[in-house]
């Protein structure tokens, strides 16, 4: 009976771990804005997390919306086995606008010229003027001494 359980246990364990077919690759696990007043920065991005297995030799695209332009900012990483979270973030910004929803597009592309195999789009925003930052860096160095300047 005790070998009867075990087995049993180990199918449902198995069975579990099926990925699901119409489960979506990728979901957003966080992101938003960072203001970094000590040094006068401010940017945006997100954190991706796999949902289920990715195809191998995949590459996972970040488009950003940039303040002031119509051309977005992109960057990609290539899927590697185990990885649990991407990471994607934007160069430092000027002209980010409170409320103002920026737009950000994760697509996951077969290769790096390959076609695209999910598309997945979230809108961030902050709470924040960008005026509110200083126009130079409060701080310098790694010891964050004070800016001479």
């Amino acid at each position: 009976m005790r070998q009867f359980a075990l087995l049993v246990a180990v199918l449902l364990a198995l069975a579990g771990c099926k990925d699901d077919p119409d489960a979506p690759y990728l979901e957003f696990a966080g992101g938003g804005f960072i203001f970094n007043y000590r040094n006068a920065e401010a940017f945006y991005g997100f954190v991706a997390k796999p949902v289920r297995a990715l195809p191998e030799g995949s590459v996972i695209e970040a488009q950003f919306e940039m303040p002031n332009s119509t051309i977005p900012f992109v960057v990609t990483q290539d899927v590697k086995p185990g990885m649990l979270q991407f990471s994607f973030r934007t160069p430092d910004l000027r002209g980010v606008e409170k409320g103002h929803p920026y737009k950000a597009v994760m697509r996951l592309l077969a290769s790096p010229s390959g076609p695209e195999i999910a598309r997945y789009e979230r809108s961030f925003h902050t709470d924040v003027e960008q005026a509110s930052l200083p126009d130079k860096p409060l701080v310098v160095g790694p010891g964050y001494q004070s800016n001479p300047n």
